[in-house]
Order: C-alpha cells, then structure tokens, then sequence
C-alpha cells in the first residue's frame, strides 16, 4: 500500500495519504474538498548505510548517475 503525495486545487494544501484502494476518494485534510491532484515525488532506498535517490527529482547536478550506480555523488 503506497503512500502518496498530494495538493489540494481548492486550497493548495499538500499532503500524504495512505491509499489502500484506488477506488477510494481522496479528501483534503485542511478543507475536505475531493479537489485533488497527485504529485511527482522522488523516492530513495537505503543501499549500504546511504540514502540513494530514484534520480526523478531534478537538480542533482550529478552526471555520473545512472540507473544501477550512485556512487559518484552518494
């Protein structure tokens, strides 16, 4: 069950919320409105005592990661 971040279109709120069906309305918790959108969110695993990013979030700045290595800028 993933947790997923979200912002509110009726009063910009950004919030995580467990979804446990996709079939679940998803409420804001300020304003109660069904208004929502899901947001982009970079995700990170631990790999050998460090924090290695998805690289789906932008401005690392790092060129030597790709899809199997970090350790140039980890």
């Amino acid at each position: 069950m993933p947790i997923y971040e979200y912002k509110c279109k009726a009063c910009d709120c950004e919030f995580e919320t467990l979804v446990i069906r996709s079939s679940d309305p998803i409420r804001c918790p300020k304003c109660d409105q069904e208004n929502v959108e899901r947001m982009m969110s970079a995700c990170s695993h631990k790999s050998e005592g460090k924090y290695v990013s998805s690289g789906g979030g932008s401005g690392s700045g790092c060129s030597g990661c790709s899809a199997t290595s970090c350790a140039t800028c980890h």
